[in-house]
């Protein structure tokens, strides 16, 4: 642990430097920097309160987990929550809930001072971390103190386990010390559940599994925009390319271009999943010969066959108008994204070969026929030119999907689970 700390704080110039960064290209602003640092503290005053610590990396798990912030706050009138983010991006979204006895903040780096000032001043009853957030000063430093350290929907893929093995003895059992440090945890899935107990999590500690992004529903109605857009879309020949990652695209671009040789009314909206990297998109769309609008500068569909989606927060709007869905992350080796949220608007599904963040319910897909794996841009155009010729099997698909993801949903007994290990925790016993 000795070794980690060190090395950290000698890093923490170097930190500073890429977050100075960000502000120098408009990205962030010197008060985010400021409140990664911890810099922007004040004293609280004293309080009776409990606070509920949580905390999640970005847009994606606080979706998922805002059902769970929803009802700790109605079972727990009593209770402050504060969440932490690594985005700025994830921290407009939480404030724009307008949640309550909710505040939110960029997370504090992971250096001991930092964290020091942190927790002196908000005081957390209990940190629950959401899935993969695994920080080893933040969890030690919490357990010493005596601050239970809780992780819902704990996500652990091989190659993340391989590097924490690899590293612990170059940090001096720094893997360990951090995985020991956990008072209860919730795994998404039985393999990250085994990789964490190899790590050497004590099995006393498990919880029954969750997996949050299960029971994420988004609001399904139809907005001013959806009324606006539906006209230019036709939903059985729109095909969306759903949170896209660096080398995805070329692929996406190749697959269209042979399928509008074949129907040259096919649409495609390309969503990548952070709008920042609209530039290098564009650059591909460019190489690729293809005509877009971009929805970012307002511009109106159109007659363009590609609608460059670089927005955050619309991602229902796009599930509404594709008939067909490719979901991103997965064609690279990103872990693919939530099938989950596609199988809400009844879109069909199609997705590469790294899904091991969600591999239970994909394999799920697969094997109902529901969902369909491809490799590469030609197998891609066939199963879009496929699908598009034969509406009536997309739809056919999708409806399979529903029957499939059912059995993975989480139920009412494994979320009373949490709540109950939560109100055992001291402070928090009004959770029950």
């Amino acid at each position: 642990m000795f070794l980690y700390r060190f090395l950290l704080t000698c890093l923490s110039p170097l930190f500073a430097l890429v977050l100075l960064r960000q502000i120098l290209r408009g990205r962030e602003r010197l008060s985010d920097l400021a409140q990664r640092f911890g810099a922007d503290l004040l004293k609280r005053p004293p309080s009776a309160a409990p606070v509920l610590w949580v905390h999640g990396a970005s847009n994606g798990e606080l979706t998922a987990a805002r059902g769970m912030i929803e009802e700790a706050l109605r079972r727990a009138p009593g209770i402050e929550v504060l969440v932490t983010v690594n985005t700025v991006s994830a921290r407009r979204m939480v404030r724009k809930w307008k949640l309550p006895r909710l505040t939110v903040r960029l997370a504090p780096m992971d250096l001991r001072p930092v964290l020091t000032r942190f927790i002196d001043t908000m005081r957390p009853a209990v940190l629950v971390s959401l899935e993969n957030e695994i920080w080893p000063n933040r969890f030690t430093l919490l357990a010493k103190r005596g601050i239970p350290v809780v992780v819902a929907g704990a996500r652990m893929s091989e190659k993340t386990a391989g590097r924490w093995e690899k590293l612990s003895p170059l940090f001096g059992g720094v893997t360990r010390r951090t995985i020991t440090a956990i008072s209860h945890l919730a795994a998404q899935d039985m393999a990250s559940e085994q990789r964490l107990l190899q790590l050497g999590l004590p099995a006393e500690v498990l919880l029954p599994r969750m997996n949050l992004k299960s029971t994420v529903e988004i609001d399904e109605t139809p907005s001013a925009e959806f009324d606006a857009l539906v006209p230019q879309f036709a939903r059985e020949t729109t095909w969306l390319a759903a949170s896209t990652h660096a080398g995805e695209e070329r692929l996406i671009c190749d697959a269209f271009q042979a399928l509008r040789r074949q129907n040259l009314s096919a649409r495609l909206i390309l969503a990548p999943r952070h709008p920042a990297r609209a530039d290098s998109v564009i650059t591909e769309l460019k190489q690729a010969g293809l005509t877009f609008a971009q929805r970012s500068k307002g511009e109106a569909p159109g007659s363009a066959p590609v609608y460059l989606a670089d927005t955050l927060g619309e991602m229902a709007l796009w599930y509404r108008l594709a008939g067909i869905s490719f979901i991103g992350g997965s064609l690279v080796e990103r872990g693919g994204h939530t099938p989950y949220e596609p199988v809400q608007f009844d879109t069909a599904i199609l997705h590469g070969p790294h899904v091991s963040n969600h591999h239970a319910a994909y394999r799920a897909l697969d094997e109902a026929e529901a969902a369909r794996l491809l490799t590469d841009a030609d197998g891609l155009s066939a199963a879009v030119a496929g699908l598009m010729a034969d509406p009536k099997a997309a739809a056919e698909m999708a409806q399979r999907a529903h029957a499939a993801l059912a059995p993975l949903r989480e139920d009412q007994m494994r979320q009373e689970a949490f709540w109950a290990a939560l109100a055992d925790l001291p402070k928090l016993q009004a959770l029950a």
